[in-house]
Parts: C-alpha cells; sequence; structure tokens
C-alpha cells in the first residue's frame, strides 16, 4: 500500500478526523490508530503517510485556526498549544516568501527570454557569436527560443481577450445620468413647444405644482 492509498483507507475507517477539511491530530495519534486497526498498516507507512498529511499546507492553516486537537471519533483530545500554532504561522510565512521568490525569478526569466527572441530576431550576427554575446550555450539556443515564442503566443492571446476602450457607458447616457427622453440627462426637460395642441398655448403651470415626474 502506498502512502495515497494508506490515507484514503484512514478517510474510511476514521472519516470524523480524516475526511473533510483537516483537523489538528490528538498527539500520538499513531498508537491509537495501530491499536484500533491492527495489522492494517506498518509503522514506517503509517508514519509517512501522517508526515505528509501534517506537513500539508490545508492542515498547517488548520493549526493556526483551531484551539484543540481530535482523536480517531472527531472528538477533542487536548488543548493544541500556542508553540505548536505559532509554529505552524512561521512555516506558512516561509511557504508564501520562497512562493514570491519563484514567481519573482519565473517573471524574470520570461522577460529575459522575451529579450532574447527580439533581439535574435533582429540580430546581424552569426548564431555563434550572438550565443557567445548573451552567455547561452549553443545547443540551448532553440529550446529557449522556442519557449519564448510559446509565451509570445500566450501574452497575445491574454491581450486579444481582454476588453478594448476600458469602460464605457451604455448609449444614451450622459454625465454619469439615467437615460431620459432620447437621450436626455435626467433633470433637463425637453424644449417647450408653443403653440402646440391644437394652436393653444400650454398654461402656465400654477406655483407650487410638482412637475408630473415628481408626483407620487
Amino acid at each position: 500500500m502506498n502512502p495515497a492509498a494508506a490515507l484514503q483507507q484512514l478517510k474510511t475507517l476514521f472519516p470524523a478526523l480524516f475526511d473533510g477539511a483537516p483537523k489538528p491530530l490528538k498527539l500520538r495519534i499513531q498508537a491509537d490508530i495501530q491499536e484500533r486497526a491492527p495489522g492494517q498498516f506498518t509503522k514506517q507507512l503509517l508514519s509517512a503517510v501522517l508526515r505528509r498529511y501534517t506537513g500539508g499546507t490545508a492542515y498547517l492553516i488548520a493549526l493556526t485556526k483551531a484551539s484543540e486537537r481530535f482523536d480517531l471519533d472527531g472528538q477533542p483530545a487536548g488543548e493544541l498549544s500556542a508553540e505548536h500554532r505559532e509554529a505552524a504561522v512561521t512555516e506558512l510565512a516561509r511557504r508564501r516568501s520562497l512562493n514570491e521568490e519563484r514567481r519573482a525569478l519565473e517573471q524574470q526569466q520570461r522577460r529575459n527570454r522575451a529579450g532574447l527572441l527580439r533581439d535574435f530576431q533582429g540580430t546581424t550576427l552569426t548564431r555563434a557569436n550572438f550565443c557567445a554575446l548573451k552567455g547561452v550555450a549553443e545547443e540551448e539556443l532553440d529550446g529557449l527560443l522556442e519557449i519564448a515564442k510559446q509565451e509570445a503566443e500566450e501574452d497575445r492571446i491574454r491581450r486579444a481577450s481582454q476588453p478594448a476602450g476600458g469602460d464605457r457607458r451604455p448609449e444614451g447616457r450622459r454625465d454619469g445620468g439615467r437615460p431620459g427622453p432620447r437621450g436626455e440627462r435626467q433633470g433637463q426637460r425637453p424644449p417647450r413647444r408653443e403653440g402646440g395642441g391644437g394652436g393653444q398655448n400650454r398654461p402656465p403651470r400654477a406655483q407650487g405644482d410638482k412637475p408630473a415626474d415628481e408626483q407620487a
């Protein structure tokens, strides 16, 4: 049985503890497993499984948020010490730092490959002289250029999928107002036509009357 299969077996045997979101394990949980499931796991296999399980990022996050440990039945089984919680916080911070450094390195290498491709396409040097100038082994050049071409195509596709022109307002909106009749901005009345309605002028509105769109 390999570690992945062993972990699946633990989930089947003790779902209250191992199935679902990780929970902080009771101390010396390995002895409890051997007692409840005798002969199913060797000591070496169980140690490897638990070491991998408790070293996972999801488990470390669970340690930072919990105050108790849990037994095979999912019941509280002892307080989680501040020392162990702090160790989990420190390890998570270390991993985040490594991930950020790795992403920064990958981005720099990507920029270097893009520059190499651009310079190679415009160079008048021989292949050997170009490689000597760039400090690249001649047998590695084609591979680096191919990767750079693929990355350039990925960038092109990503740019093409982005909306062009930024944020555009819907037709008929001006100055952030809601569209009114014929696109007029809210609060502006269309010009009153004199002499309409059979040759009669509209009677003046009495002082204090509300416009029709303000009456309820």
